[in-house]
């Protein structure tokens, strides 16, 4: 694409140097990393959180970039273009140089604290049951024309989120699932991503370390409705699904300017479910819809599951399609990886892997077995590091609570020291329960309720194991779907699930 269009999708401050000498040069490809740069292509410069691109930009020119986009004063005779905020404008960039590909798809974003990956599976399955080509974009990776992707974050930066859409565009993709992250509203990933139908599932606390308070926290989360929603091609036909079983949900369709679909528990909501048991063996539930009223039974288990349905039915009802592929789509649906994945094994022990890294998802996960569960229940958790830290000894309280036995250990600790955050931890799992075991007192098993510190991720699943019975309920909780841990700035290989297997394989040999 030519400079000059891009230019003007930048909307810059100033142009400055002389650039390649063509008035005009064609540009090949777009960067904001520049040891991407290949020769031809234009280097964005953003500010981010451990690394300025704007320090890099030498390195980007000697690698072929012909143009520099910056947000700061540089010193080149490359071509530069200077704009109040690169990461707009990468975003503006991006879309035009890939033709706004959402314009010409079917585009749904799916946000809230917890639930984005379950509800985007099931409004995947929703989608393919009613014939549509679907691609999904989300935490666990992102997947379109029978291929997955890794995704590193949930929702990717502007460039490669219009790169993607393209591609799926070019694969003949009819309609996209995204999770749309906190952060990719505040930090413009989504900017020039329209969509046709937005999704709230609820707020609860996390990422504190990045938006500094809940209020904060809130105002980046309506931003999808108040905003994104509103704007663009779409703005005339576009819907919110909101569940109002939440209070913030509830709060937010009183000032949404687009028609909303309200989900919830009452039967005064758009989407409702008029009676609903959830056990172990998952949901029965009659929903009803302005289409209709259809009963459904899924092996998702929890009431917070139930809430994930049925914003996804509400997406489907948004989209005017018919009950019975609703209620086919959510039946399809046996499995999500990492959240509430049951490890199946001969041992007579009930060993679920969860996903829940916030108090209110561990808090719902627990009490969603608890309500279900035979025997004891026993958590393994622990908490991230470099990651909103007054979380931590919310945790540990609410672990230590609803638990028989909590088992501390590390989630991913990053570059903090693993024992720190365990300290933090169990400040809030001391004041919900006072028994502290050590490990080696539990060779024998427990009679009260209490907690013990295994800092040792793989000996914690093991020691969780190790001390439940037969018919007792296991949750590890925290990484869910991940196959690595983050000790430092390296990760290594590290699986829930194969840790859980194992440790079942040892208590199953007589």
């Amino acid at each position: 694409m030519k400079l000059s269009h891009l230019i003007e999708a930048a909307k810059p401050l100033a142009v400055n140097g002389k650039g390649s000498g063509t008035k005009d040069p064609e540009i090949r490809s777009i960067h904001y990393r520049a040891q991407d740069v290949q020769p031809g292509g234009l280097f964005v410069a953003i500010v981010g959180h451990a690394a300025d691109g704007h320090d890099y930009i030498d390195d980007a020119i000697e690698r072929g970039a012909i143009a520099v986009v910056a947000q700061k004063a540089i010193k080149s005779t490359t071509l530069s273009i200077r704009v109040a905020d690169t990461r707009r404008a990468l975003a503006d960039i991006a879309a035009c140089f890939f033709d706004c590909p959402s314009e010409q798809m079917t585009v749904i974003g799916i946000t809230g604290t917890n639930g984005k990956t379950t509800t985007a599976y099931l409004v995947e399955s929703i989608l393919q049951q009613a014939g549509y080509e679907v691609g999904v974009i989300g935490t666990i990776n992102y997947r379109y024309a029978g291929s997955a992707f890794n995704n590193p974050i949930t929702t990717p930066e502007s460039l490669d989120l219009q790169r993607i859409l393209a591609d799926m565009l070019r694969s003949g993709i009819s309609h996209v699932v995204m999770e749309a992250s906190s952060h990719a509203i505040d930090l413009h990933r989504i900017r020039n991503c329209w969509f046709d139908v937005a999704v709230f599932i609820n707020l609860s606390q996390d990422h504190l370390d990045f938006h500094g308070d809940m209020q904060s926290y809130w105002a980046s989360k309506k931003r999808l409705f108040t905003e994104y929603l509103v704007a663009g091609p779409k703005s005339g036909h576009a819907v919110a699904v909101v569940n109002c079983n939440n209070k913030n949900g509830s709060e937010l369709t009183e000032v949404l300017k687009v028609p909303v679909i309200r989900t919830g528990s009452k039967p005064d909501n758009t989407v409702c479910a008029l009676k609903a048991q959830c056990d172990q063996n998952g949901i029965d539930a009659k929903i009803a819809t302005p289409g209709g009223e259809f009963n459904l039974k899924s092996p998702l288990v929890g009431l917070h599951n139930l809430e994930n349905i049925l914003c996804a039915v509400g997406v489907g009802t948004a989209l005017n399609l018919p009950v019975a592929k609703l209620r086919s789509g959510i039946e399809a649906v046996s499995v999500i990886p990492g959240r509430l994945e049951h490890i199946e094994n001969s041992a007579g022990r009930f060993v679920y892997v969860d996903y829940a890294h916030t108090p209110d998802a561990l808090e719902n996960v627990i009490q969603a077995l608890g309500a279900v569960r035979e025997g004891k229940l026993i958590c393994v958790f622990g908490c991230g590091g470099d990651r909103d830290m007054k979380k931590r000894p919310l945790m540990g309280e609410i672990a230590a609570r609803l638990c028989d036995l909590a088992v501390v250990t590390s989630d991913n600790p990053r570059t903090e020291d693993p024992q720190a955050i365990i300290d933090q931890i169990i400040e809030g799992a001391r004041k919900a329960n006072s028994c502290h075991y050590a490990a080696a007192a539990l060779k024998n098993g427990f009679k009260e309720k209490g907690y013990v510190v295994e800092a040792d991720r793989q000996r914690a699943i093991q020691l969780g194991i190790q001390v439940s019975e037969p018919g007792d309920t296991v949750l590890i909780a925290g990484k869910g779907h991940e196959t690595y841990q983050i000790l430092g700035t390296s990760a290594i290989d590290f699986d829930d699930r194969e840790e859980a297997r194992k440790a079942l394989r040892a208590v199953s040999r007589p």
